[in-house]
């Protein structure tokens, strides 16, 4: 079974330091290092927002960070300003070893829906073109690690599985946001609920 290594949203605006810091991220960069060398097909997917997208606070005068509003027909949580499309921000982490990558897609480019999922916009009105490639490459499983475990990288997970893959998440090389305390320990049972296969060590991990 050929299987694919998904890099989630490893870039700069998600590091401690960065707009949308999630709390010891860049502990996941020497894990996504080691594991590529291991996997033929790499995929890393990419924030990659207008500068005015939807989900951010600023674009919605009156409101505060983390408030939810309507966007699209969609709840949405309202984000600092991040990953803005050719910012420093948006960029890889510059320790990420790049060379490994096989091809990276951009998501979140839509100014009217986010996109936290590496497949579909929030709505799955339209795709990223991820699912369509791997089918293209033979791939017929995904093992996932990025951040935050309980956005992006949940709703990745659960597309996968939606779509047929056999899904894994690599815990180890998963950091959450946890805006609310419990957050990603639901977002690890949502995931398990969904027929994702959590691995909470790496050598089992390798395909």
């Amino acid at each position: 079974m050929k299987t694919a290594l998904i890099l989630v949203d490893l870039q700069n605006d998600f590091m401690p330091g960065g707009a949308l810091a999630v709390p010891d991220a860049d502990q996941v960069i020497p894990v996504a290092n080691d594991l590529m060398t291991h996997y033929e097909t790499v995929v890393a997917t990419q924030d990659w927002h207008p500068a005015d997208h939807g989900s951010f606070a600023e674009t919605h005068p009156g409101k505060e960070l983390f408030d939810q509003v309507d966007l699209a027909g969609l709840p949405q949580i309202l984000w600092p300003t991040h990953c803005v499309q050719n910012t420093e921000g948006a960029e890889f982490v510059p320790e990420l070893n790049l060379d490994g990558i096989t091809k990276v897609f951009p998501k979140g480019t839509d100014p009217a829906i986010d996109s936290y999922s590496g497949f579909f916009d929030n709505g799955r009105r339209a795709g990223t073109g991820l699912h369509e490639w791997l089918e293209d490459q033979g791939v017929e499983a995904v093992d996932i690690m990025g951040v935050a475990t309980d956005f992006c990288v949940k709703f990745t997970a659960l597309d996968a599985r939606s779509l047929g893959l056999r899904t894994r998440l690599i815990v180890p090389g998963c950091r959450g946001v946890n805006i609310k305390p419990g957050d990603v320990e639901q977002a690890l049972q949502d995931m398990q609920d969904a027929g994702v296969e959590l691995l909470h060590t790496i050598d089992p991990a390798i395909p």
